[in-house]
C-alpha cells in the first residue's frame, strides 16, 4: 500500500509503532521495521550510550528504515540529534515540538522530522517550522493525551497543514487504517497494540494484566498533566502524598538517568516555560519514568503505572509484529473491497 507516508519514509506499509519508553527498544523497533512498518526506538528513557547501542542493534537486525523518539526539552537533545545524524537514522520523532534549530539540523542532514501533536495549533506550528510529517494523537491514545477524540482532531489537522498526517489514538486493525485514510491521513500509529505483541519486552505477567483490562483512566496524579493509564489500585492511591512521592522519585530518576541536579533543574525550568507547569507539577514529572519502569521493566504493577490507550479493552492476543502487520493489511484490503461502490 503506497501512501504519502510510505513514499516519504520508504517503509512498505503505512503503519508506525510509537516510541514508548521502556517498551520500544531495539527488539520491538527492529521487528516492526522488518515486517514492513516503521519501528521507532523510545529513547527518551535511555542514556545517550544506551540510545546509540539500541540504534546499532536495530541496524544489525534490519536494513529497513526506522526512527528514534527524543525528548525535545532534554538537556542533551542537541547531542542526541548528532547521534541520529552520525548513525544515519531515517526518522526523528518527538513527543513535544522540537526547537527550530533542532529541526533545521536534522533536515540539513537528511533526517526526517515527525513530531507528535495533540492539537491543531501545534500541528500548524511544527509544520511552519519545517516538520516533514506529523503524528496526530486523539484522546483515545495512551500516555500523555488530550481531550479531543481522534475522529474530531484528525480532520481538523488534515485540513490545516500541507504535510503528511499520521493518525494515532484508537487504532488496532485494518478497518481503522482504512478509516484514517478516508479522513485524509497517510497512515496510522499504534502504541498499545504493539506493546501487546510477542516481540514486546514487557514482562508476560504485565501483558496478562493488559489483556484482562476493562478500563483506562485519565489522571493528573502521575506527573501533573493528563495521562491515560490502566485503572489499578495503585493509580487510585497516587492522590495521597503525591508531592512527597514525586520528590523521592526525582531522586530515583536522577540515579537512573545519570543527570545532575543542576541539569534536572534546568530541564524543570524549560518544562515550566514550555508547558506552563507549576513547580509542583515539574517535581511530579519525575514520577513518569520511575513509575513506568517499575511496571514495564521490573514487573511491579503494585508500584508502577501502565500507560494504555482505550483500545486495550478490545485486544485479546499477542501476535508477532509480522503477524500483526500482515493481519492489518489483509483486513484493510477486505474493508476496501466492501466499500467498492462502483458496482463492478
Amino acid at each position: 500500500m503506497r501512501t504519502a507516508l510510505t513514499a516519504l519514509v520508504g517503509c512498505r506499509y503505512p503503519i508506525v509503532q510509537t516510541g514508548m519508553g521502556y517498551v520500544a527498544g531495539a527488539r520491538l523497533a527492529a521487528a516492526t521495521s522488518q515486517a514492513g512498518g516503521l519501528g521507532v526506538i523510545g529513547a527518551a528513557t535511555m542514556s545517550v550510550p544506551e540510545m546509540r547501542a539500541a540504534i546499532r542493534r536495530v541496524k544489525e537486525r534490519t536494513g529497513n528504515p526506522f526512527g528514534v523518539n527524543l525528548r525535545a526539552d532534554a538537556d542533551d537533545a542537541a547531542e542526541r540529534v548528532e547521534v541520529l545524524v552520525a548513525e544515519g537514522v531515517r526518522v526523528a520523532s518527538f513527543a513535544m515540538a522540537p526547537r527550530r534549530e533542532l529541526i533545521a539540523r536534522l533536515k540539513d542532514a537528511g533526517v526526517l522530522v515527525v513530531p507528535s501533536v495533540g492539537a491543531r495549533r501545534h500541528a500548524e506550528k511544527v509544520a511552519g517550522w519545517g516538520a516533514d510529517a506529523v503524528i496526530v494523537q486523539g484522546g483515545e491514545g495512551g500516555g500523555h493525551t488530550g481531550p479531543v477524540a481522534t475522529t474530531l482532531l484528525l480532520p481538523q489537522v488534515v485540513d490545516a497543514v500541507d504535510i503528511p498526517v499520521v493518525a494515532a489514538g484508537g487504532f488496532f486493525d485494518g478497518r481503522g487504517l482504512v478509516a484514517a485514510l478516508a479522513y485524509g491521513a497517510c497512515g496510522i500509529a499504534m502504541g498499545t497494540r504493539f506493546l501487546l505483541t510477542s516481540d514486546s519486552p514487557v514482562p508476560d505477567e504485565v501483558k496478562k494484566l493488559y489483556l484482562a483490562a476493562r478500563e483506562t483512566v485519565v489522571t493528573r496524579n502521575v506527573d501533573g498533566v493528563p495521562h491515560r493509564v490502566l485503572s489499578t489500585p495503585f493509580v487510585a492511591s497516587l492522590e495521597r502524598a503525591r508531592l512527597v512521592r514525586a520528590v523521592v522519585n526525582g531522586a530515583r530518576f536522577k540515579r537512573l538517568s545519570g543527570l545532575s541536579w543542576r541539569s534536572m533543574l534546568r530541564e524543570g525550568r524549560r518544562m515550566r516555560r514550555g508547558r506552563e507547569l507549576t513547580w509542583a507539577q515539574v517535581l511530579q514529572a519525575a514520577n513518569t519514568p520511575v513509575l513506568l519502569r517499575a511496571a514495564m521493566v521490573e514487573g511491579r504493577v503494585d508500584l508502577g503505572v501502565m500507560a494504555s490507550g482505550q483500545v486495550v479493552t478490545v485486544l485479546d492476543d499477542l501476535p508477532s509484529c509480522q503477524e500483526l502487520i500482515e493481519r492489518i493489511m489483509a483486513e484493510a484490503s477486505a474493508a476496501l473491497d466492501r466499500l467498492d461502490l462502483t458496482g463492478r
